[in-house]
Formats: C-alpha cells, structure tokens, sequence
C-alpha cells in the first residue's frame, strides 16, 4: 500500500519559534483500512508533519493479532518500524513483525548494560513470517511496553526540553506528572528494560521524556495514539513558545548582516567559497555541498551566542549522526583568504582526530571522513558537505533542527550537548559500522558534479542522464528556459530532485555563462565535469556563406567552448588533490574530415578541437584532463536535426529528407548502423570518469566508422 498521509507541512512559521501541531486524523480514510494499515496511516501522517519528526527519524509500533502460517495459531505480533526507514515516507513492507512472546522471551539472555550489543543479535531469532525487513534498536522500547500502540518521536520541542538544564522541571510544570522523566541512556536494550520499570513503578503516567533524545507515549488505539502524540508536542511547542516571548534568541543579534543584507549576496559569497571549501576537504571520496540561508539559520550565526552553542555541538543522537562531533565556525572577515580556509579544515581535521584517540575502544572501527560536514558562517547561513546531495541537504535540515533545540532548550535553562564519549559511542557503535558495511558501494560518480551545456537537446540529456544514472548531480545549462526546466523535472522524477538543477544559459553570452557556473557552485559546491555540448549546425556553399552565419557558427561552437571552459578553469582546478577533474568537448566528425557545403559549421567544430588540445596541455598541471567526443550523424533525438540542417544536408547529398537521409547515412558508415545520443553519452561518461584517468588531449569518434575521420 503506498503512503497515504498529505504533504508535508513547515517545521517553522514565521510568528512563532515552534510550530504548533494539530490532528489531521480522517476518520474516512482510517475507517477503510485494515489494523496494519491503520498503523502505516498513523505512522505516515506523523512522519509527514516536520513539526513533529525529522527525516528517517522516531517509530512506530502496534501489537497486533496475527495467524501463525507454520502452526495456523492466533499469535501476538509487534509491528515496529524497522531499522533505517521513514515514517513519512515508508509502505507496509517498512515494519519489521516480530513475535511478542519471543520478544519478551529475550530477557533470560540479558545481563546488564553491556548486553546491549548482544540482545540486538537475537532480534532476528523472533521475526514473524519470515519478514526480512531488520528490527531497529528502539525495538526494546516497543516490546517491553504492556500498550497495544506505542509512538516514539523526537521533535524540536521536545528535544529542546530534553537537552536543558530545565528540562525535568518544565516537564512537571507543563504536565504536572502524566509524562516521566528518562536520564540519558544510550538507545537499546537497557534502556527498554529501565523504560518499562519506569512504567511499571509510575502506573499514571501517560508518556515518558527521554532525556537527549525524544519522547515516548502510548494508547490503546492507533487514533489515540497518533492524537496523543500530537498534543504533547503543541503542548511543549506552546510552552517553549511562551519562554521565547520573554527574552531574545541566542542572547540577541550581534550584527544582522555582516554587511551581505540580501539574499543575492549571500548567494553570491556561496557560490566563491563552496568550491574553495571543497577543495580543501581531501579523502577517499568527494563532497557534494548545500547552501541555506534561512532565517533560522541567519538567527543563530548572527548571534551573540554562537560560537558557544556551536562549539558544545548537537544532542539528539538522530542529530548527531548527520553533522558530526561539532560544525565548522568561520570568521565572515576572511573569507576571501584561502591560506586562512585551508588552515580552518585543517585545524578541524586535527581537531576531530585527537577526538578519536582520547575516545576510541579497543575494538572501535577506523577512523572515518574528518572533515567538517556543518560550515557555518555569520551574515551569510549554513552550508554543509557530505558525499551526496541529499546526504549532504539532510545534514543541513538536521542542523536548522538542532538550531531550534538549542533555542528553546536555552529559553528554559542551559542547553545540553552529548557528553563526548557518549558521541564517540554513538558515532563508532559497533551496530552503527556493521550496518554501514552492509550499505551497497556507492556508484562511481558519486560526489562528483557535471555542467552539461545544451543539456535540453538530445545528446546533452543523454548525457546528463548516463552521469546521474552513475551519481553525478548535473546542471543542465541550456539558452531555452522551457525545454531546459521540462528536461530538469523529467529528470528529477527519475533520478530525485536533490541531484539536478538547470539554469538558462546562452553561451555566447559570457554573463550568463559566469552566472550558471555560479548555480553549479552554490546549489553543489563546485565543478568535477564540463561536458561542453551547446551547438547548432548549418549548412551553405562557400558562396551563399554570410558573415552572419559564419560569425554565429564560431560564436557558439568556438567561443561558446572557450567561454564555458575559462568560466569552469577556476572550480576545475581546486580538485586537483582530490583526483583531478574532467573536460569533454562535443565535437564532430565535420571537425577532422571536411563537408561539403559546411564550411562554417565544419571549420568552426575543427577550432573547437583544437581549443581542446590546447587545454589539455594547460590543464594537466592542475589535473584538468580534456578530450573530444566526435559524433557522425546523430539524427534520432537531436535537436539540431529538426531544424534547417536537416534539409540542408539532405540537399548537399541530394537525397528526401525522411527515412531516406537516415538509411544515407546509416549505409555510409563503415557498421552500418545508426549512431544514438546514448551512444555519445556512452563516450562521455568514459571520459568523464575514472576509467579514462590516465587519457587527456584525445578524441573519441562514434561515427559508426568514417575512415575519412580516422584521427592521425
């Protein structure tokens, strides 16, 4: 069954600090389903309301009546959202079925505290009907409760009053003893076993506070549930909400601006330090960057607590686990210093190794990726890297909500961060590597990011298409605003919106190619891929050959290639340590044999080439490799075969212009077959890639086989 709770609304509004919740329960939709599919409705509508979880984070559970297939008996069986899924987003098959008498079986196998690694083994040993989808370790919490519906989410709100100093004392006032209180422990089995001693001991209560990292409630219906779950949260969001109106955030506004007042500014100074950033983070693989500005995260940087709050890092452990030990602080004066950027991911290199060694277990997995994930810059937002772009944008997200906890964990009392051993525990959990070594290897372009030009016509989507298909986020850069967005939304339907951009982008107009490089750089943080493909094609003798054409041939396929490479030199060049990046111009057959009645359009591609070769002698130094793809008839999808060249070259070979122009140039390949902007692709993503590290200055032809093209 898919998804079937509505969008998702705002974490924030713009009157008040902590949004407040309300039901969205349909009794017409709910009446319709099945118990499990009551507990799905639940679980979406919970997780669909950013108000109330963040992404991947919380679960749910149900106990419910199930037909044991092997022995044909009624048997209890808990529904719990299983290890790594969403609640927002997530289908019947997401729940992990466990019998509930084996569950509550398991407790003769537990010793203490540091069973906990050892209890989460015999999960598996209780699955119901085989379901091979993995219990998550909150599995505990679920099954030692005595409730037939038990939510267990970790909103701002209630974050915010989990990690202060106040937090048990404004739990009492808010509720005055219905909702417990939890010191901190580590998810897993000891928690579930103190969680429902807790219970037992306080029959009243109707909902526990985890200290750190959420809450925990229950009801005997799965409406009730999903309404008492909502109703803590609008409680705490209204609590916090009336705390924040007596006093200013974060100790006030130091200086609202830094001088970048608007949002084109910020944008801007984005776009210039995200590449230098990214250059500097070396390691076994590259980052994708994401760029926020939002008012939230203005608040926080522009504050006068700032750098105290940042450098005690997040407390939520959902948190925590995307944004690393702390963020990245930089001072907006220096910016335009490099040797100062170098030096601060460095210093935080350091920084996080000496966290490892005073940390780290006998046993502990190597360290990891030291780089910052979080930089944050007063007077211009939050940006942060990870080795893809939604990685990358949901670090992002779980940063702007730890911002909010901070908040409103600061209008209560002090806030409190993760001890640093409990992070470290948390960070280099055992269960934590096992189930990152289970994580399929990520594609060959992963964390690698391609500037496509003419990225609407047929051999620039292809293109785009093959990079995305083995990771790469791609800019689609293309003069015509319409087809290029149509080309941008099919794509992000296929590949996810987090991976594709596109900006309109003419290049012969050197602004305009300055300004989609500009995209590429904020939306990714930089440049690893120019494919060079905007083109047109023309065809006349010598004679009926005018300056106008001629200059438009060499404006687009000589100068618009010079352009796009000089406007991708500088972000191409801050990879070097990182491997290196990659040029690929399109060039053509026409670019190394003549045509007749193509003088323009042929002598034009052949500079093309040549620029080409130049830049693969000015690139090497920097690991800048350049190469050529010569394609030979590409009819079927182009662009430019729709147009007046078909008819021209149809004309110039004396031929009809339908199936007979197509066979004509079919028969007169060598294969005898027809070449497909697939087929270009193919050639470019070769280039493009790591296969190809160790080639540059060469040219590729797929013609199908023109031995007049037979490149000496």
């Amino acid at each position: 069954m898919d998804t079937i709770a509505p969008a998702k609304p705002a974490a924030q509004s713009a009157a008040l600090p902590f949004s407040v919740p309300s039901s969205r329960w349909d009794e017409s939709v709910a009446a319709t389903l099945s118990p499990a599919e009551l507990l799905l409705y639940r679980s979406n509508l919970l997780g669909s309301d950013l108000t109330v979880t963040n992404f991947g984070g919380g679960n749910t559970s149900a106990k419910l009546e199930e037909i044991d297939p092997l022995t044909g008996e009624t048997v209890e069986v808990l529904w719990v959202k299983g290890s790594g899924g969403d609640i927002g987003s997530m289908k019947l098959d997401g729940f992990a079925t466990l019998y509930q008498e084996k569950l509550l079986g398991l407790e003769k196998h537990y010793g203490g505290a540091d069973d906990d690694d050892k209890m989460v083994g015999f999960l598996p040993h209780c699955t119901f009907n085989l379901n091979g989808r993995a219990a998550s370790i909150d599995t505990p919490l679920h099954s030692l409760l005595p409730f037939a519906h038990v939510d267990h989410v970790h909103p701002d709100a209630i974050i915010a009053l989990a990690a202060s100093s106040g937090g048990e004392a404004a739990t009492k006032e808010i509720w005055g003893g219905k909702i417990g209180w939890l010191g901190w422990k580590r998810p897993g089995y000891t928690l579930g076993v103190m969680l429902r001693d807790y219970v037992a001991a306080n029959p009243g209560v109707e909902g526990v506070m985890l200290a750190g990292h959420g809450i925990i409630c229950w009801a005997d219906s799965a409406k009730a549930c999903y309404e008492h779950t909502v109703d803590l949260i609008a409680d705490a969001a209204n609590y916090l909400n009336a705390k924040l109106s007596e006093k200013p955030a974060f100790g006030g506004v130091v200086q609202a601006s830094f001088g970048h007042s608007s949002s084109s500014d910020r944008a801007a100074i984005a776009a210039d330090l995200m590449p230098r950033l990214r250059g500097n983070m070396t390691g076994a693989r590259r980052k994708v960057g994401h760029f926020s500005d939002d008012a939230e995260a203005l608040e926080f940087v522009n504050s006068a607590e700032f750098e105290r709050l940042a450098g005690l890092g997040t407390s939520c452990p959902d948190h925590f686990l995307r944004t690393k030990i702390a963020p990245l602080t930089l001072d907006p004066t220096r910016l335009q210093d490099d040797a100062y950027l170098a030096q601060k991911i460095a210093d935080y290199r350091q920084m996080y190794a000496a966290y490892y060694e005073r940390c780290k277990r006998p046993n502990s997995p190597a360290m990891r990726d030291a780089n910052p994930v979080v930089v944050l810059v007063p007077g211009v937002g939050r940006i942060t890297f990870a080795t893809d772009k939604t990685t990358a944008r949901l670090a992002g997200e779980f940063y702007g909500n730890a911002i909010n906890v901070m908040r409103g964990a600061e209008a209560i009392g002090d806030y409190i961060a993760l001890d640093e051993q409990e992070a470290f525990d948390i960070e280099y959990w055992l269960l934590e590597e096992a189930k990152l070594q289970r994580m399929p290897a990520p594609k060959p372009l992963v964390g690698r990011v391609a500037l496509v030009t003419g990225g609407a016509g047929g051999i620039g989507a292809a293109t785009a298409a093959r990079l995305m298909a083995d990771g790469a986020c791609v800019l689609l850069a293309d003069r015509d605003a319409n087809a290029v967005e149509e080309v941008r939304a099919g794509f992000a339907k296929q590949f996810g919106k987090d991976v594709v951009r596109a900006a309109v982008c003419d290049v012969t107009d050197e602004a305009q190619v300055s300004a989609a490089f500009a995209v590429a750089a904020r939306e990714f943080g930089g440049l690893d891929i120019l494919v060079a493909n905007a083109g047109i094609a023309s065809s006349a003798p010598i004679e009926e050959t005018t300056i106008e054409l001629w200059n438009r041939n060499y404006d687009v396929l000589a100068q618009g290639y010079f352009l796009t490479s000089r406007a991708a030199w500088p972000l191409l060049k801050g990879m070097k340590e990182q491997g290196g990046t990659s040029v690929v111009f399109i060039g053509s057959k026409n670019g190394v044999a003549a045509a007749t009645n193509a003088s323009a359009y042929a002598s034009a591609k052949a500079a093309a080439n040549h620029l080409a070769r130049c830049l693969a002698l000015e690139g090497a130094a920097h690991g800048i490799r350049v190469n050529v793809v010569n394609p030979d008839a590409v009819i079927k999808g182009s662009k430019i075969w729709d147009g007046d060249w078909r008819k021209e070259r149809a004309g110039a070979h004396g031929i009809d212009t339908g199936k007979e122009l197509e066979e004509h140039y079919r028969n007169r390949s060598m294969l005898k077959r027809d070449v497909l902007p697939a087929d270009i692709a193919e050639a470019v993503y070769f280039l493009a890639g790591d296969q190809s590290a160790k080639s540059t200055g060469n040219m590729i032809n797929v013609d199908a086989g023109n031995a007049q093209a037979f490149t000496r």
